[in-house]
């Protein structure tokens, strides 16, 4: 039976995410692993009582990174399956490329830090912004992004699932976006709480300066197909899974394209590797039939696996 594993992203984090898995050895030591490659105790922030911290790109990232493979390898260590497929949203595609093999966790907790400290040095505090679309059709959320550009940037860049589409851009232009959304039919123009406009052209300075970074990095071929948001495609070649990693920092995430491509070869089933249950509810609203379990206790783990 084929199966996918999903691996979340930014947003999905919350203090005491972990809780689930209180006393599993391996995902405290895959917790002292990040922590020693940071020389930062990411256990203790994550278990402190500041969500603020948390929040905070340069530590969301190395966290949710760290959650997903941590709650991976508790999975293997029960003797789970390997899944036959794994993609992630945004972030989530690094603990994805760990998983299968490509990326050593370590060089991954590094690499994620990097790019938060890059993502939020490219744009000044307050200058970008993002927002969430609800309830209009792709093509209406692009044309409403580019009429509101007028010299700045806006664009679509999470197509989470149908009807559900995140913006992002200078702040004054996601501002004129959202009006013009409301006034367009959309259900809701909701601001998003966080500090970087991930995905849209303003990255594309912090790019660059990753696409650095990733020379020294080693990658090898992946064990698992890994679905890349980019271009909701599969590659085994190094140079081209780097260069997905380069284009997916101002490349919208097409989450529903990589969703619906797996319906489409069969693969309905699938288990979001994470805290939280963001991926879960998506993969139902973009698809009747696909049926996503989200592994967010020892407890659902093992009910996963005896279920396959």
């Amino acid at each position: 039976m084929s199966f996918a594993f999903f691996f979340p992203g930014q947003g999905s984090q919350s203090l005491h995410m972990m809780n689930g898995f209180d006393g599993v050895q391996v995902v405290r030591d895959t917790f002292a692993e990040a922590s020693d490659a940071l020389n930062q105790d990411l256990w203790a922030m994550m278990n402190g009582e500041d969500a603020e911290i948390i929040g905070q790109t340069v530590n969301t990232q190395p966290l949710m990174l760290t959650a997903g493979v941590a709650t991976y390898r508790a999975y293997l260590a029960a003797g789970g399956a390997l899944p036959s497929v794994v993609a992630g949203h945004s972030l989530g595609e690094y603990s994805a490329l760990v998983a299968a093999g490509s990326l050593k966790f370590t060089d991954a907790v590094k690499l994620v830090r990097l790019r938060a400290e890059l993502m939020q040095s490219a744009v000044p505090q307050g200058v970008g912004a993002m927002a969430a679309i609800l309830g209009l059709d792709d093509d209406v959320v692009r044309q409403i992004c580019a009429d509101a550009e007028q010299g700045e940037v806006c664009e679509a860049v999470n197509f989470n699932s149908i009807g559900q589409i995140v913006i992002a851009g200078n702040a004054a232009a996601v501002e004129r976006a959202m009006t013009a959304a409301k006034e367009a039919g959309a259900k809701r123009a909701l601001p998003l709480p966080v500090s970087v406009p991930s995905h849209c052209r303003l990255m594309q300075t912090a790019a660059e300066k990753l696409a650095v970074a990733l020379q020294d990095v080693a990658l090898m071929q992946p064990e698992i197909r890994v679905i890349h948001n980019a271009d909701v495609v599969s590659y085994n070649d190094a140079a081209q899974i780097k260069d997905a990693l380069v284009r997916q920092l101002y490349s919208p995430v097409r989450w529903t394209e990589t969703v619906q491509l797996l319906v489409r070869e069969g693969v309905t089933e699938s288990a979001e590797c994470g805290p939280g249950k963001v991926l879960a509810g998506l993969a139902k609203r973009i698809e009747k039939e696909a049926v996503c379990s989200a592994l967010v206790s020892q407890e659902a783990v093992d009910a996963f696996i005896a279920a396959h």
